[in-house]
């Protein structure tokens, strides 16, 4: 068999003979060979041709052929033969060009060949892509985008920061994938706010092979300017439309938002009322003009007249009512469940739930933890038009923790208001509360404290921050001699701060900090003073462990301090390895406070649907022991 070369557009294809074993064997050996086959053996069809794939490209381009080549994607098939190779061998040079443009090279040299040397046959891929085609001229014709005339002083959409918008620019390497990414990014800017009708009416990349330079033209229209009209609520069966009109922040008149469409559903979603919710425009009446301006057309046309040309955005802008679709859940619920806490250790939990208690929401719920027991009820009330988020309730928790047992009766009021990004509360309470430190007397306190709280949050994620942080501070205590044995004042505040490391790696620093002031700690109700220790405080010390020695017993101090460094590295989607440096105790004095007791330790990550799961071991330096520590996400 001779050598074949093809040669074609630049490419080049070099066909080596293929050996074939039996043909060069002696007519006694292949009769040896044919001798035991049985006539079943002579019909089974022969062994799939095994080979090889070696690319030899530069940069990016090797993976990109890798994953896309025929040669390797029909590498293995069991109907694969010699032919079969040839055949893909002569079409690779072809489909490896139109692959290698896609990455803004198209005058590239391919050469193809196949090695027989070895035990299989080696296809080798050898790629020249020469030099990239980058931008040389942009031009981007943005058509429409006045107000209409019964809007003229509408503010005018600035077309130039969307020009500035757009992200292949002049000299920047042309990649189809790049290319496609710019334009999908120019229309969703437009069609998300004002113009959700705007649509490319023309595209064009032309390439010169010769000079390496593409120039894009990009014709978007923009469509009717298009503003929100009267609420329509459609689904609500037992619970009141006040509900949903309340958290509705969208006026009639304002202009079309695919944000605002996005942040009202959620908000309804997060109320617990509905299984599921839709909220969208009523495109139907813009649809409903276009087929009437269309008919006019034909009529006129038909009648001989010329019709008179309408820019698509003028005239009076049509009002889109605000449709929300609702499916409610059922009223009552009842669930169970089981799990597991490395802080408070075995749990089985209770819930029963109403949707619609005096119209309100009611949550009850009664766990059972090795170290903590509790039951609570909470009335929810629906969110004011001001957007107050109201509750009330009581709760009873009773624990046991490094030798301090308390048993705590709650009754309280609290009201919430903001969003995602700013939150802010205030709570009413009283608590009685019974104490017993081992060794010691039983003391019980009462107290009447009110709180301010306040969360800031500004992440890239709720559910799996890179970038961002979040604070919470906390002011309050009880000043007043009513209902109360002991005066107190605190302060307290936490945040955490994410930011990436190169391409797969993610730092998180966190801090915790706590003061109380009081002219005599008895009587400050336990759960006001400060302890630390367990999963998401120091690392390497039980739950709670960092506080106060008082007979053989931990129990809270005046102040705590906490501090933790976590460095995770994602070397896949779902997984991370992590290294981190834990420190922080409690005290009666600050001296004391700053005086940290230091944890550190590796562990794994793994992003579940419900966040990320954390499993760590770690060593607590001042009880020279190794804990193991499990935590679903940091969140407060």
């Amino acid at each position: 068999m001779g050598q074949l070369t093809l040669a074609a557009a630049g490419s080049v294809i070099l066909i080596c003979p293929i050996a074939e074993a039996r043909a060069q064997e002696g007519p006694q050996e292949r009769t040896q060979d044919a001798a035991p086959e049985s006539a079943s053996a002579t019909e089974a069809a022969p062994a799939p041709l095994q080979y090889e794939v070696k690319v030899n490209a530069p940069g990016d381009l090797d993976e990109l052929l890798e994953k896309n080549l025929d040669l390797e994607r029909f590498r293995g098939n069991p109907r694969m033969d010699r032919e079969q190779l040839r055949r893909l061998v002569r079409a690779t040079p072809e489909e490896a060009r139109n692959l290698i443009a896609t990455a803004g090279y198209y005058t590239p040299v391919v050469t193809v060949r196949v090695d027989t040397t070895g035990a299989k046959p080696v296809v080798i891929v050898d790629v020249d892509p020469g030099p990239p085609a980058t931008v040389d001229k942009v031009e981007l014709e943005l058509r429409g985008f006045d107000p209409t005339p019964p809007l003229a002083a509408s503010e005018p959409f600035d077309t130039e920061a969307l020009k500035r918008s757009w992200s292949l620019k002049s000299g920047s390497v042309f990649r189809q994938a790049e290319w496609e990414s710019a334009k999908r990014a120019l229309l969703r800017e437009v069609v998300q706010t004002r113009y959700p009708r705007a649509q490319l009416v023309d595209t064009q990349a032309v390439v010169d092979p010769e000079t390496h330079k593409v120039s894009l033209l990009v014709v978007l229209d923009s469509g009717p300017e298009l503003r929100f009209g009267e609420l329509r609520i459609e689904g609500l069966k037992r619970y009141d439309a006040s509900i949903i009109r309340n958290l509705d922040k969208i006026r009639p008149g304002d202009y079309y938002s695919e944000s605002a469409l996005q942040s009202l559903q959620a908000r309804l979603q997060d109320t617990g009322y509905f299984a599921s919710v839709e909220v969208s425009a009523d495109m139907s009446s813009i649809l409903g003009e276009q087929i009437e301006a269309a008919q006019e057309s034909q009529q006129a046309e038909a009648a001989g007249a010329v019709p008179e040309a309408k820019p698509a955005n003028r005239g009076p802008a049509p009002l889109l009512p605000l449709v929300v679709r609702v499916t409610e859940n059922k009223q009552q619920n009842v669930s169970a469940g089981l799990g597991f806490s490395t802080n408070t250790g075995n749990r089985a939990q209770l819930n029963y739930d109403n949707l619609n208690v005096w119209g309100t929401r009611f949550k009850s719920a009664i766990t059972m933890e090795t170290k903590k027991q509790a039951a609570h009820a909470n009335f929810y009330f629906p969110t004011t038009e001001r957007g107050y988020n109201d509750s009330a309730g009581a709760s009873f928790e009773r624990s046991d923790i490094s030798n301090e047992i308390t048993a705590v009766t709650t009754i309280s009021a609290k009201r919430n208001w903001g969003g995602t990004n700013l939150e802010r509360s205030l709570t009413f309470e009283f608590l009685s509360e019974d104490k017993t430190v081992v060794g010691l007397e039983q003391t019980r306190s009462k107290s009447l404290p009110l709180t301010y709280a306040i969360t800031k949050r500004s992440l890239d994620s709720l559910l799996f921050p890179t970038r961002g942080y979040v604070i919470n501070a906390q002011v309050g205590g009880a000043l007043l001699p009513v209902l109360t044995d002991e005066r107190f004042v605190r302060v307290a505040g936490k945040a955490v701060y994410y930011r990436p490391l190169g391409e797969k790696g993610e730092l998180i620093v966190r801090g915790e900090m706590g003061a109380l002031g009081s002219k005599e700690k008895r009587g400050v109700p336990a759960v006001y003073l400060f302890r630390a220790g367990g999963d998401q405080s120091v690392r390497g010390y039980a739950y709670q462990e960092l506080g106060v020695k008082e007979g053989d017993a931990t129990i809270g101090g005046r102040y705590m301090l906490t501090g933790s460094a976590e460095y995770q590295y994602w070397f896949k989607p779902k997984w991370a390895i992590a290294a981190f440096y834990d420190a922080g105790n409690a005290a009666d004095t600050v001296k004391a406070a700053m005086t940290p007791k230091s944890g550190y330790g590796l562990g794994g990550r793994y992003k579940s649907p419900v966040g990320p799961i954390n499993v760590d071991v770690a060593y607590g330096h001042a009880v020279h022991a190794y804990r193991l520590h499990f935590s679903l996400g940091f969140t407060f």
